[in-house]
Order: C-alpha cells, then structure tokens, then sequence
C-alpha cells in the first residue's frame, strides 16, 4: 500500500513538473519600416545582403592579410571568447541541478556522557561511519528550468556579442588602414606641390635677379612653399597613429606594423554596386540586436526562477552506509544503515524577500524590452546615416575630381603667363593654393567615401558569418 501511494505521489510530481511557473518567452513583434526613407543611390541597391567577406571587394592583399592576422590575435576578441566559454560552463552548472546528486562521506565522532563516578558504564564512546548520501531535487513548479532557460539564453547572448566584437573589429581594421592610406595620399599630393612651388619659388628668384620681379613675389612664394611644408610632420604623425592603432588591433606593440605598413598602397576604390539588406532582415543580422533579444529571453526566464520560490521544493533524499563503535566494526554487515524518503520546504516568512526579488526581475525584464528596442532603432538609424552619407560623399567627390582638373589647367597657364610677363604673380600663388586646396579635399573626400562604405557594411552587420565559430 505504501508503495502504491508513492509511485502515485511520483507520477504526480512528473505531470506537474510539465508546467513551470513565471511567463513563456515571446520574441518581440518589432515594427520596422518596408524599406529605407533614403532612396537607394547610383552604387547602391537593395537586394539580398550576402557580401559575408565585404573587405575583399576593396581588393586590397594588405588589408585581407590584417583581417586574418587580427582574427588570430585580437584582445577584444579573445576576451569574447572567454565570456562565451564562461557562459556556457554557467548553462552546464544550472543543467546539472536537474540531475540527483550522490555522495560518498565518513565521519568519525568521540563522545563522553556524563555518568556517575560510581557506575562502571564507560562515558567516552567512539563512533565511526561511512556511506553514500543521494538527494534529488523534483522540479515539479519548474524553478529549476527557467534557470536552464535562463542560462541557455545567456550562452547565445554571449555568442552575439562574441559576433559583434568580430563586426566591430573588421569594420575598425578597415578605417583604420584606409585612414592611412589616405594620409599617404595626402603626404604624397604635399610633397608634389612643394616640388611645384620651389619652381616658382626660383622663378620668382631668377626674375627677380633679372629685376622683372619684385622681392615682394619672392617672399610670397617661399612663405607659400614654407607653408606647405609644414603640414608634412603633422600628416606623418597622423599616419603613425593609425600604424599604432592597428598595430595595437592585431594584438602587437604599437610599432610592430611600422616597417610594414610605411608605404601603404593607394586609398581603395569601392565596388561599383554595393547591395543593401531591407531593414526587416536587419533584425536577422546584426548580431547586437540579436545579443539583445537573447538578453530579453534570459531575463524573463529569471522572473520564473524568482515566483519558484513562493512554492514548495520537493526532493528525494536517502543514505546508505555502515556505522560501529570501532573501525573493524565497518567491515560487519550487521552494522549496515540506510534511510530514503521524501522532503518538503516551503518558506513560511521571508519579510517580503521573494516579493522584491520577483519585482527586481520584472523590472529587470523590462529595461531588458527597453534596452532591445532600442537597440533596434539605433540600428535602424545607422543604416539610414551611411546610406545618405555614402551617397552625398561620391556627389562631392565628383565636383572634386572636375575640380582638381580646372586648377590643374588653371596653374599651368598662370604660370606660363608670369613667366612671359603677361600676368602677376598673385594670380599664380592663388592657382597654386588652390591647387593644392582643392586636391587635398579630393583625396579626403576619396577616403571619406570608402570609410562611409565601410559604415555601411558595419550598420548592416556584416563579415561575422566567415569567423562565427559553431556552438
């Protein structure tokens, strides 16, 4: 009979245990618009964003070759790595509390009692036992599993973030290796120009010598040329910062990258036709908003944990072992002990500590919603920023390039001019200065369209599918 009553309170506990208490998880029904307020550009198009490895349409060895050194050695990401190597060994603590427990123990006591000096009874005793303890928590309210869940969910917002690291990595190994090439554009472009202006400046001399010119032109032309000169150590300095800063990205000292990177290629040319996820799929992609929808999860999985304990916990126990009052006594199987039975608790008064925690969690679940929300619209915001921004840069950049080429014609008729006596020599110092003006603004404005590229591909999430271990 009591057997029968025990498979029955078993059976009962197993049904119960279906349930769990605290709410089900549901993915957020996100709005996003259909498509992008920016309409797509020349260049641009929107399709099916599957560029997994985007830095190689830059068509740049240098630059692949950085991405896969700094995939091998970067601190950011071995530090993701760790935090999802943590993660999981948590989800494997939390799944093991599902599981009984056993334990082997022994134990040895002396006790004395207090007997009358006259009995002969001993009032020391020894008491020596071994044996094996088991407990076996039911998980009949479900605290147990939400804890899973919880822990699970946490595992995949550690992998997101792990992938985020790599999205933000790429996209900064990128920047930072166009920004030097830009910069060695630009020091090239400074040292023609002063190559062009000490013409001029033994023009004016040689006219000068001559007295077809006045000293005036000659101290305007070597303030110019002196001028120029100057902005070389600023843009050296600038290119080693960005040597130092990626030298730093692929887990290097500051100056490992110097005698590697002194002569970096020219600035990269952008593909002609870059394709761009709608903003639906973004939520498929970026790997934040996705680290942050996993945090959601795992924070209303807590709130499960937390209402578990307003509810009775269940367990099995027992033990099995041997005990005597000396040591050879253990090898006696007369002496042998065992007890198994079920075990209740169920906190009585707790002065509102399980309410609070049980609030603390809801709030906790609700900035979690807050903070994936927003995490959506600053994505969605990207994106549009790097749409526009792309698209207005290659509109500069074209004004630019006819630019360069009127100031290019612009300088060689004016100097031609002043050599024949036929204009002054201001004419030719502002040729020049615009010249050079207009031809630094180029380079930048070159720079500028590969870096918004870039932006663009980072806002879209991209370049984490190549890396992305499997879990």
């Amino acid at each position: 009979m009591n057997s029968c009553k025990l498979a029955s309170a078993l059976l009962t506990a197993l049904i119960c245990a279906s349930c769990a208490v605290g709410p089900d998880y549901r993915r957020p029904d996100t709005k996003v618009p259909e498509t992008w307020s920016e309409a797509p550009d020349k260049g641009v198009s929107i399709g099916s964003f599957e560029l997994v490895r985007w830095w190689e349409t830059l068509n740049d060895p240098v630059l692949n070759t950085l991405v896969e050194r700094a995939i091998k050695s970067n601190p950011d990401l071995r530090l993701a790595e760790a935090r999802l190597r943590e993660a999981r060994a948590a989800r494997e603590m939390a799944t093991a509390d599902l599981w009984p427990s056993l334990n082997a123990s022994g134990s040895y006591s002396r006790a004395h009692a207090g007997i009358a000096p006259s009995s002969k009874e001993k009032s020391t005793t020894s008491l020596f036992q071994i044996g094996f303890d088991a407990a076996w928590e039911l998980d009949i309210f479900g605290g147990l599993r939400r804890s899973v869940e919880a822990a699970q969910a946490s595992v995949g917002a550690a992998k997101e973030s792990h992938r985020d690291v790599i999205v933000s990595l790429l996209a900064e190994i990128a920047r930072n290796y166009v920004e030097l090439c830009g910069l060695q554009q630009q020091i090239a472009i400074t040292k023609d120009n002063i190559k062009t202006q000490s013409d001029t400046v033994e023009l004016t001399q040689a006219r000068f010598a001559v007295g077809l010119a006045s000293e005036i032109d000659v101290l305007k032309a070597s303030s110019q040329l002196t001028n120029t000169q100057s902005q070389i150590p600023i843009l050296e300095s600038l290119a080693k910062h960005s040597i130092h800063r990626l030298g730093i990205l692929l887990g290097s000292e500051p100056g490992a990258l110097i005698g590697e990177l002194s002569c970096a290629g020219n600035i990269p040319p952008v593909p002609p036709d870059v394709p761009v996820d709608l903003p639906s799929d973004l939520l498929r992609r970026r790997p934040d908003i996705r680290a942050a929808e996993r945090e959601l999860a795992a924070a209303t999985a807590r709130i499960g944990v937390a209402v578990a304990d307003l509810f009775p916990r269940f367990s099995l126990t027992g033990s099995l072992g041997r005990q005597g009052l000396n040591f050879s006594d253990l090898g006696d199987g007369t002496n042998k002990f065992w007890k198994v039975g079920p075990t209740i608790e169920w906190p009585i008064f707790e002065a509102g500590r399980i309410r609070a925690n049980i609030n603390i969690q809801n709030a906790r679940q609700e900035q979690a919603l807050a903070f994936y929300e927003k995490t959506v619209l600053a994505a969605l915001e990207e994106v549009e920023n790097a749409l526009v921004d792309y698209a207005k840069e290659q509109a500069s950049r074209n004004s630019l390039i006819e630019t360069v080429d009127a100031n290019l014609q612009s300088v060689s008729l004016s100097t031609e001019l002043y050599a024949k006596g036929l204009t002054d020599f201001l004419t030719v110092l502002d040729a020049e200065r615009s010249l050079y003006t207009s031809q630094d603004q180029l380079v930048q404005s070159e720079k500028t369209v590969v870096l918004n590229l870039i932006a663009l591909y980072k806002a879209m999430g991209g370049g984490w599918e190549a890396y992305s271990k499997p879990d």
